[in-house]
């Protein structure tokens, strides 16, 4: 037991008055040890079938991250009260280089306070739909400072949690499990409007990615400059990919306007030129 005490009390790293021991290498390695061990068994715990069975996977998702990132943070202070470091004095001591670091970091606390947000209020989960500046993107996981997500173009982006929680973000995911869509179209001044609508409603029928055959509806929007305007309402559950079925959609409503004699219009101007040329007589 003395020799035991003797090997723990050596020393290993020496500046100035500090001493790092084996002792205390020896306590950081069992801290990291035992806080791994405690996330892997609360990880456990929650993808559990028969435990946390009523939470759903994105809320269990943001509960455990917040779970580990309060773990880890107290096992950083027992880190360094194990090696000597006053964690409370430290934090007193350096209150003025803690404002400084602030300012110079203050996006970056921004993004952590949201990513704290989010992770806390669950308003955006992984595996929702979002749409952001424009672009749809589906969330695949959510950190503390940044969010991973993937665009309809299979590219992985990387979101600070800050844009999410101050930008205006459209949710597609906390809809109803169908989300209505528009399609917009315009054909030649003289086509039958009865006809085009018919046309407009079968293309959709004929697709199977829409939701209610009775949801589907064909509208005379207006008399544009050039064309009659209609719009297409329909419903579908297929909320990322829903680019490629209205890609569809528009192939088979194309080629059955073309099988009922339906012209799509175009811009089309009438241009009336007017002379200002009078003989005038001629003096000899």
């Amino acid at each position: 037991m003395e020799t035991l005490n003797q090997i723990l009390e050596t020393e290993i790293f020496t500046l100035g008055t500090y001493t790092l021991k084996i002792s205390q290498l020896a306590s950081i390695l069992i801290i990291i040890i035992v806080t791994k061990g405690i996330l892997w068994i609360i990880k456990k715990a929650f993808f559990h079938k028969n435990i946390f069975s009523k939470i759903d996977a994105g809320s269990s998702y943001a509960l455990l991250k917040f779970i580990k990132y309060v773990v880890w943070i107290i096992a950083i202070a027992l880190v360094l009260e194990s090696i000597g470091v006053k964690v409370t004095l430290l934090l007193a001591g350096s209150a003025a280089l803690l404002v400084g670091i602030g300012l110079g970091l203050q996006q970056t606390f921004n993004d952590v306070i949201s990513g704290i947000i989010l992770l806390s209020e669950r308003s955006i989960e992984v595996g929702d739909v979002l749409e952001i500046d424009g672009d749809v993107v589906i969330i695949e996981s959510i950190g503390l400072r940044t969010s991973k997500a993937m665009n309809r173009d299979d590219i992985s982006i990387i979101i600070p949690n800050s844009l999410i929680t101050t930008s205006k973000v459209i949710n597609w995911s906390h809809q109803s499990h169908q989300t209505r869509f528009k399609i917009h179209v315009g054909v030649a001044y003289g086509s039958d409007v009865d006809v085009v609508i018919k046309v407009l409603e079968e293309s959709t029928f004929e697709h199977s990615e829409f939701h209610d055959r009775k949801l589907i509806e064909a509208r005379l929007l207006g008399f544009g400059a050039s064309s009659l305007d209609f719009q297409l309402l329909f419903f579908s559950a297929n909320i990322f990919r829903i680019g490629k079925i209205k890609s569809d959609i528009r192939r088979r409503i194309n080629k059955n306007f073309i099988e009922n004699n339906i012209i799509i219009a175009f811009p089309q101007m009438d241009l009336h030129l007017k002379s200002n040329y009078s003989d005038k007589p001629q003096h000899k």
